[in-house]
């Protein structure tokens, strides 16, 4: 009997077929997702989806963007899968409307506003700079789009300030411009979310007032499915998991079993 030769050649032709087989079964597979996200969580998800894209094969797709804009635009058909919202209102309004998957509805994570400048030793621990510094103007997002926006107005309410600073506000769209403002130094200072000056295992640069809990509501954000697709789910599951919560608490944020 003849005896087989398997030469080099052979042997790379067989391997370049499994390897082509391979990336056929995985592209057939994978899917692209449209994901709408709140500013304030636009850092935390970008990490989130790198993740899931390796482990998944899926292709995440973001949008980022003032919750109030975003509702608007899913209520006008806009193609998106998921949708991270920097509050609970909208996600419920679109459940109530019938414009989810019924059930999906979850706190994804819970937000914190600081007042922030970048400048060392600027704002102080009270947040009295509010009322004795001489600052021009102070970054405030929106209070009727965003919630981070609503919650520096309860603030300042609070405090006895929202009218008299009015004249020295500026006002970004969402919390995203907002921190821009502060950032390219066009706002000495400004209320930001937490997640915007916090990164994983390092403390924020600058100067910060923590803001005390009780003077502003609590900023809950909640994720929803819109279309009931397998690659969505498997993202939204992903982010309930531990590696994904553990990326979120690395931000900042609470999470809802911390309350």
């Amino acid at each position: 009997m003849r005896k087989r030769v398997v030469t080099p050649r052979a042997v790379l032709r067989q391997l370049l077929l499994i390897t082509a087989l391979s990336l056929s079964s995985i592209g057939a597979q994978a899917a692209e997702i449209r994901v709408a996200v709140a500013s304030n969580f636009s850092g935390t998800i970008k990490e989130i989806a790198q993740r899931f894209e390796i482990q998944s094969g899926h292709k995440v797709i973001l949008s980022v963007g003032s919750t109030g804009k975003h509702y608007a635009q899913i209520r006008n058909g806009a193609p998106f899968d998921l949708f991270f919202a920097a509050d609970t209102r909208r996600p419920k309004l679109l459940d109530e409307s019938g414009l989810i998957i019924s059930g999906s509805r979850f706190t994804y994570a819970v937000g914190r506003v600081v007042l922030w400048s970048p400048k060392a030793g600027y704002v102080d621990k009270q947040g009295l700079v509010l009322e004795q510094g001489d600052f021009r103007f102070l970054a405030v997002a929106n209070p009727k789009l965003a919630p981070y926006g609503r919650a520096a107005k309860e603030v300042l309410q609070t405090r006895g300030l929202w009218k008299k600073l009015r004249g020295r506000m500026v006002r970004g769209e969402n919390i995203g411009q907002a921190f821009q403002f502060v950032k390219s130094g066009n706002a000495e200072l400004g209320f930001v979310a937490y997640s915007q000056i916090k990164q994983p295992h390092s403390e924020p640069s600058g100067s910060l007032w923590e803001v005390p809990q009780s003077l502003y509501r609590p900023i809950e954000q909640q994720a929803v499915l819109l279309r009931d697709r397998p690659a969505a789910r498997a993202l939204l599951e992903f982010v309930r998991g531990d590696e994904a919560v553990t990326i979120i608490r690395g931000y900042g944020y609470g999470t809802e079993s911390d309350s």
